[in-house]
């Protein structure tokens, strides 16, 4: 069954006030596999906005996902919750893999998207269809990186990786209120700059 990322507390059946992390923490593999597979969906929703105009964007992302899970199963022992949500916890951590991927990316060689072809034909578009798609991302990524690294932010977490906004406001250290303003000053901007475009 497929969630959504954000709330990964929230979502899952509690038997009793001990929490999804808690339960992890202490062992409980169930609740460490589930707590992992709302790990993976957020961390690779993230990296996936982050990276998206990477080459071979899909498997660098899945691969930041990977070592976000990992480093979360790490730290999981020590995990001390501080009355902010889990999430903002794994998003600190996906946020340095990603910056880590960047760098990475910036000192490596350059690679390609490789794609699967084992897609049904009824499945791919034409080859019109592909380049129109194609232009109207790449003219979305433009748009998206002419906004303030502020804007970005939080049009991601709201919009791409699906927190609320007390959650994306304890990520970014700001209130629900501000991060509600700037989301929809960004929208508007975003908006005002795709017409313009």
């Amino acid at each position: 069954m497929a969630t959504d990322p954000g709330a990964l507390e929230d979502r899952t059946p509690q038997a009793g006030p001990v929490s999804l992390t808690t339960r992890a923490r202490e062992g409980d593999e169930g609740a460490r596999e589930e707590l992992l597979a709302g790990v993976h969906r957020l961390a690779l929703r993230y990296a996936r906005a982050r990276l998206g105009t990477y080459p071979a964007a899909a498997e660098l992302a899945a691969d930041v996902a990977q070592e976000v899970c990992m480093a979360v199963l790490t730290a999981l022992p020590a995990y001390d919750d501080r009355g902010v949500p889990f999430e903002a916890f794994v998003y600190r951590i996906a946020a340095h893999k990603v910056a880590d991927a960047q760098r990475a990316h910036a000192r490596g060689p350059v690679t390609t998207d490789v794609h699967d072809e084992a897609w049904p034909r009824e499945l791919v578009g034409s080859a019109e269809d592909d380049v129109l798609a194609a232009d109207e991302a790449s003219r979305v990524r433009d748009v998206l990186s002419s906004l303030s690294e502020k804007h970005q932010e939080v049009l991601i977490l709201r919009v791409a990786v699906g927190l609320s906004a007390r959650e994306t406001a304890e990520v970014i250290g700001s209130t629900p209120g501000a991060v509600r303003v700037l989301q929809h000053r960004a929208l508007a901007a975003l908006r005002d700059r795709w017409e313009a475009g």
